[in-house]
């Protein structure tokens, strides 16, 4: 109960505690409940033996790795390092490796980190490391390239090990966007500041929904700005409540002088209609940026095959707005196809293994991967790409061909695991990758 709930050790000295443990059981004594510090000794040994199992599971095992690090409020540098594995069942699973200080972030500093705890742990094998797209990082992959490309299960020298963190790269892709209608989102964000930051302006807020017949179970959210996916769930809901903000503006005398200040000191006055339809357009493309992130985010369901998906449905939806007659949607479009094409453009730039899971996919196969490709790049490009795979198939096909594999293959049930949502017009982005 301690260690699920994450609850302090003191708990079994509280009164509370023991007043409780002795009402259900009123054969137990006060002084039978072990202290805090019996507590705490169980627990190590908990840990103890949970680790030697887990060693056990990841022996001559070949495991795909996640690491990142931050700094804390305290100054601080810390990392942690999560490892993904299938097991003989064909189950899988994630475990937390490490979790510890560091020096600095610097990415030799990362990867002795790595190495250390694997050969603490008797991992042998890498076969992909996910990371983000700071600059260290790439030290990091060179350095663990470099030191375990003589390990027993490492596949083609390490050549495939470096995985960019999809979910990451999305957030440069949307920032690119954001920046088109900036001046539209801070408006919108000061209305919400001014109806959030008193009950009495909330409820002057809910006065005008009730005279104007709204009824909504929706609240409005205020974002951090610098998270895309908050901004766009403020953005969601506050379109909603358009009506609300514009009527405010006419006739609340508070709203209408706070805004009034706040251009005379330089703000950007109280938002329009033309303000809440920038933002209801891009809400509808930013709901394909936040369902790709939550489908890449998944940790206890397979990802590497849904990416193409997501990608192709993004690519073609920014390839049809940068043809838009709307000058806004074109500029946003533009932008965000030139972040794009730096970190997932053709050929090189996307780790060819998720390529790979999309030929794997029954559903889906070499041919798709080829319309996809002729659909994006044309088809001479799309020709090229697919030599590209299928090369690299075969020589993934050779080095498993070479190692003794388990006879007994246990199928496992398929899932749709991608977020399906309205987008702009209503369609179904996926209707045209389904088809």
């Amino acid at each position: 109960m301690i260690i699920i709930d994450e609850l302090p050790f003191r708990l079994v000295e509280g009164y509370g505690f023991q007043k409780y443990s002795t009402t259900l059981q009123p054969k137990l004594q006060i002084r039978e409940i072990p202290s805090r510090q019996t507590v705490a000794r169980d627990v190590i040994g908990i840990y103890g033996v949970e680790r030697e199992k887990l060693r056990e599971a990841l022996e001559g095992r070949r495991v795909c790795l996640t690491t990142d690090t931050w700094t804390s409020i305290q100054n601080l540098n810390y990392m942690s390092l999560t490892c993904h594995f299938i097991d003989d069942d064909w189950n899988l699973h994630k475990r937390i490796l490490n979790f510890c200080q560091v020096e600095d972030h610097r990415g030799e500093t990362i990867g002795r980190k790595i190495e250390m705890c694997l050969r603490e742990w008797g991992v042998d094998g890498i076969f992909t490391l996910t990371v983000d797209n700071a600059s260290s990082n790439g030290t990091t992959i060179k350095f663990l390239q470099t030191v375990t490309k003589d390990w027993k299960g490492t596949v083609l020298e390490h050549e495939f090990l470096h995985m960019r963190c999809c979910a990451h790269i999305l957030n440069p892709i949307v920032g690119d966007g954001l920046k088109e209608i900036d001046a539209s989102i801070a408006r919108v964000r000061e209305a919400v500041r001014y109806v959030k930051s008193s009950p009495n302006r909330n409820q002057i807020f809910r006065s005008f929904m009730g005279r104007l017949g709204i009824e909504s179970k929706c609240l409005l959210s205020f974002d951090v700005p610098t998270r895309w996916n908050s901004t766009y769930l403020m953005l969601d809901t506050a379109e909603k409540f358009e009506k609300v903000f514009l009527r405010m503006d006419f006739e609340d005398d508070s709203y209408c002088s706070y805004f009034l200040n706040k251009e005379n000191s330089g703000g950007l006055g109280a938002p329009c209609g033309v303000d809440f339809k920038n933002c209801r357009t891009f809400v509808g493309f930013l709901k394909l940026f936040y369902n790709a992130t939550k489908n890449f985010s998944g940790s206890l369901y397979v990802t590497s095959n849904t990416f193409f998906d997501e990608m192709f449905v993004i690519q073609e939806n920014i390839a049809h707005l940068i043809k838009s007659e709307n000058l806004l949607l074109k500029n946003m479009a533009t932008k965000m196809e030139a972040k794009f094409e730096k970190y997932w453009g053709k050929r090189d730039k996307i780790n060819q293994l998720l390529y790979v899971a999309v030929v794997l996919d029954p559903r889906k196969k070499m041919r798709f991967l080829k319309f996809s490709f002729s659909e994006i790049y044309g088809e001479s490009v799309a020709d090229e790409m697919v030599d590209l795979v299928r090369k690299t198939m075969d020589r993934l096909y050779d080095v498993y061909s070479r190692v003794e594999s388990p006879n007994g293959v246990v199928p496992s049930e398929n899932e749709r695991t991608h977020m399906e949502g309205d987008t702009i017009g209503g369609s179904d982005p996926y209707a045209m990758v389904n088809s």
